[in-house]
């Protein structure tokens, strides 16, 4: 008699097994996130969104303009249900220039009509109106990796359907980078990102930050830090822990390729030795041929 093969594990089950979530989220400063319902195709870019020719003008506007184009949707809404307009996200997330604001265009196209200019400029304000609740992403790019899919939905459909003024600005999202840490949720305007978080985590996750403080269960870092930046800030955050260290208060500075200073608001700072540790090879997307990963450690955190 033959027993049967188990299934493989997905690539989020095993990076579960010992990959860190500190330190893995995409390095992003600003964001455009576009509402929209129409299938996304396995790369926002590929064409299947938007035909070949608007794919092209819209990547080189948000590549110049140094912004991340996220495509949105409403959880739970059948594709190609695109409703009365389109909602459209700015946001960055640098804690010196936080910013979120909302508007509305009609089709795609009307993208590149949008202005840019804030996302590198500190002293312009992004166009529409002002968004003070958290937007939540939840990344159910099932096209692009099944984990999203299979664990991202639920927890989108969760937090938009609980009783917070925040469930208004929670959606499906495009691939956040990282299906490994699925189900993967970004919280906008200051990107922090959270990894392998159930409901009650994302739930917390998205409510401590609209109170202005910072869950850490699934945290893996903000998004406007490289990848050591993240892990540093993260480390004063823990030895903070008792504070309850304000959203916006530190800010991170490189000074080499493992070493940070993480500098408070107060004047406060802390120099944060990281080291790039190799990990087994791991496939990256179900599917996909396993391929070298690293993880950020933290060495030492002295104060300055």
């Amino acid at each position: 008699m033959t027993t049967p093969a188990a299934d493989p594990l997905r690539c989020s089950q095993i990076s579960a097994l010992d990959e860190p979530l500190r330190g893995t989220a995409t390095h992003v400063g600003a964001w455009l996130c576009l509402e929209h319902p129409a299938p996304w195709g396995r790369d926002i870019f590929d064409g299947t969104a938007f035909g070949d020719e608007l794919t092209a003008l819209l990547k080189a506007r948000v590549d110049d303009a140094g912004t991340r184009l996220m495509l949105i949707r409403r959880p739970g809404r059948p594709a190609g249900d695109a409703g009365t307009g389109r909602a459209v996200y700015l946001a960055r997330s640098h804690p010196d220039r936080v910013q979120c604001a909302r508007l509305t265009v009609d089709t795609p196209r009307d993208l590149l009509d949008v202005d840019l200019t804030w996302a590198t400029d500190p002293a312009a304000t992004p166009p529409g109106h002002a968004v003070t609740d958290p937007v939540t992403l939840v990344c159910t790019h099932g096209r692009r990796d099944v984990c999203c899919a299979i664990d991202g939905r639920p927890i989108a459909a969760t937090l938009a359907g609980a009783p917070h003024p925040t469930a208004e600005h929670v959606w499906e999202c495009s691939h956040t980078g990282g299906h490994r840490f699925a189900p993967s949720m970004i919280v906008l305007p200051t990107g922090y990102s959270y990894g392998r978080v159930g409901a009650d985590e994302a739930e917390a996750a998205v409510r401590g930050i609209a109170g202005g403080t910072l869950p850490t269960a699934g945290l893996r870092g903000r998004s406007c830090w490289d990848q050591p930046g993240q892990a540093a800030e993260l480390a004063v955050r823990e030895r903070l822990a008792a504070e309850r260290v304000p959203l916006n208060a530190l800010v991170v500075h490189s000074d080499g390729p493992d070493s940070r200073t993480v500098a408070h608001r107060d004047g406060r700072q802390w120099r944060i030795a990281t080291r790039t540790e190799p990990l087994a090879p791991r496939t990256s997307s179900c599917g996909a041929a396993p391929k070298a990963v690293a993880a950020v450690r933290v060495e030492a955190v002295t104060p300055l």
